[in-house]
């Protein structure tokens, strides 16, 4: 990926680079740390369904990104977040937290390996707390933080028709094989891009014999003077096969049906990776060290947390969504609260994400949910909400 050395650090553009473009779809903004984002096209249930059953374009230009450059990165990466960056060879990928000393977050991240620099994506408004935590443990390493939020822009397909719409481009010869595998491309015309496998719905569909498999999702890094010319192409290509283009609203109802949760609303500093259902994908435990590895790697050791991100599925008659922090009992004892709450149109009901004491989080667990001065009924299940 083409970085400038003398790039400052900033956080994400706002507005977005494509903001006319958007509007003339008919795009109603709003903001997110900071960062203007699209919310919808007008029709969140269509775009939801989209995500869901066809082909889902989103501009996620709002996102933070950041490159690594240096002899040093990768040795230095691989001492800041919990996976394993040795193992990652140019056009590997990993999902990873960065931690303080205590274990606590920082931030999720999406790390990619580029043939000369790791890309770092994460959620928008934090490119200068990263950019600094990075560089304080820079001390003779031929590393250099460079944050490319400017230079690139992010679209991303999702949906189980996701990889027939970028073949539709007729950019990239073929589809990366797995999960966070990249290819680049350079076009004479739109410049370097680059091509992520990732599903950020975490959608299932059926496959024979009543099997699941993960639906496709891709993320296009696009230079941002390019981002326009490929942003209309993909959503032509996705119009074609029945799909949209699709706003935050409906990626974030998809995103809660899979129960995935997102930093900054299902996980943040209080939290340890292990509380919040990650662990599986982003804690390596054979890597060696990294700063908050001697706390992650005791509780591993001890095999449990006090509490657990879990799926709750909500009363139907709900007169409003439980809020972020809203309490949940069990025999009378405050054992949990809630993260995140939506309407699932999948199915049809009302769910939620929320952390719950280990004691009462087993699937089937009837637990109260305390809203102002009622009190109503959420049962754990399990995770995906909505396969």
């Amino acid at each position: 990926m083409a970085t400038l050395n003398h790039v400052e650090h900033a956080e994400p553009m706002n507005p977005l680079p494509l903001h006319e473009f958007h509007h003339s779809l008919g795009a109603r903004f709003g903001e997110l740390h900071g960062a203007q984002i699209v919310s919808n096209y007008g029709d969140v249930l269509a775009e939801h369904a989209a995500l869901r059953e066809r082909a889902g374009v989103l501009d996620l230009s709002f996102r933070s990104r950041i490159c690594l450059t240096g002899a040093d990165r990768v040795r230095f990466l691989h001492g800041q977040v919990t996976n394993d960056i040795n193992r990652l060879r140019p056009g590997d990928g990993c999902y990873a937290a960065i931690t303080t000393a205590k274990g606590k977050m920082e931030s999720d991240l999406n790390i990619y390996a580029l043939p000369d620099e790791l890309l770092l994506d994460f959620e928008p408004g934090l490119t200068g707390k990263i950019s600094q935590r990075l560089e304080k443990f820079i001390v003779s390493d031929d590393v250099q933080v460079v944050d490319v939020a400017p230079l690139y822009g992010l679209l991303s397909v999702q949906g189980p028709q996701a990889g027939a719409v970028v073949q539709g481009l007729g950019i990239f010869p073929e589809l990366p094989g797995a999960a966070s595998q990249s290819l680049k491309v350079s076009d004479a015309t739109l410049g370097e891009m680059y091509l992520m496998d990732h599903s950020r719905a975490g959608l299932f569909e059926s496959g024979t014999h009543g099997v699941t498999r993960p639906t496709w999702g891709f993320d296009l890094f696009i230079p941002t003077d390019s981002l326009g010319a490929v942003a209309d192409k993909l959503i032509a290509a996705a119009k074609s096969l029945g799909g949209r283009a699709c706003g935050w609203d409906a990626l974030e109802i998809a995103r809660l049906e899979a129960g995935i949760p997102r930093f900054g609303v299902d996980m943040d500093e209080s939290n340890i990776p292990l509380e919040a259902g990650i662990e599986s994908r982003a804690v390596s435990y054979k890597k060696g060290c990294y700063i908050g590895q001697e706390v992650i790697n005791r509780i591993h050791s001890v095999g449990h947390v006090n509490k657990e991100l879990r799926g709750l599925r909500l009363a139907d008659d709900l007169k409003a969504l439980p809020l972020k922090g809203d309490k949940l009992f069990h025999d009378g004892k405050e054992v949990g609260y809630v993260t995140s709450a939506v309407k699932s149109p999948a199915l049809n009901a009302n769910i939620a994400l929320g952390y719950v004491r280990r004691e009462a989080n087993s699937p089937g667990t009837e637990l109260v949910l305390r809203l102002g001065a009622d009190e109503t009924k959420a049962v754990i299940a399990a995770l995906p909400l909505c396969k």
